[in-house]
């Protein structure tokens, strides 16, 4: 849990699947779906525990698709506490936790890790460049700035065409708020066990 806001930093009903259902699924996936073949470079909005970017390195690496994956966090878990949890597989996990921040870092020949400990609101990110995003910040409850139009534009700013956004969050104000930058949104299936509904958003 998260000292000062007070939120678990991952999912007390099952983090694993609901990582691969929100993030992995109904982003990567579907991006590579319609992309084949190509390289990916995926945004991730809080590294938390590590857990998405360990997922999508061993996606990469099954699929043999490149992935760039980017990730900003402003408040990094301890490594002792994030390797606590003991995911899996182990050897990649410890090399997710072990790259340096600040630094871009090649974890196999599928995958590049650069881990930025920045605010998402402040955070440099190049126009146009990224086609996956992860929103995976704290809930708008803990922080509702970071659900605003400002950083909400931003990513959209940030996105290739044809990108496309996930988020946990199905909130109807997170969902108008993202139409209102650009996104076609639409209301996704929730994991199995979690969340009824969940957020998928495109920059056509």
């Amino acid at each position: 849990m998260h000292p000062t806001f007070h939120e678990q930093y991952h999912s007390v009903k099952g983090a694993r699947s609901e990582s691969m259902h929100i993030f992995v699924q109904l982003a990567l996936r579907e991006w590579m779906k319609e992309h084949p073949a190509q390289k990916v470079r995926v945004l991730e909005l809080g590294f938390g525990t590590g857990l998405n970017a360990l997922l999508t390195c061993v996606e990469a690496n099954e699929v043999r698709t490149h992935v760039e994956y980017t990730t900003l966090e402003l408040y990094p878990l301890g490594i002792e506490e994030a390797r606590a949890l003991e995911y899996m597989p182990k050897e990649v996990f410890e090399k997710v936790l072990a790259a340096e921040w600040g630094q871009q870092v090649d974890l196999s020949e599928w995958f590049t890790l650069c881990k930025r400990q920045e605010d998402f609101l402040l955070a440099p990110l190049n126009s146009g460049y990224f086609d996956v995003v992860y929103f995976d910040a704290f809930s708008p409850e803990t922080q509702p700035e970071l659900w605003g139009e400002e950083l909400l534009q931003k990513i959209y700013v940030a996105m290739a065409s044809g990108g496309v956004l996930t988020t946990y969050c199905a909130k109807g104000v997170v969902r108008r708020m993202l139409q209102q930058v650009g996104f076609v949104v639409e209301r996704m299936p929730g994991p199995p066990n979690g969340k009824r509904e969940v957020l998928r958003a495109w920059k056509t």
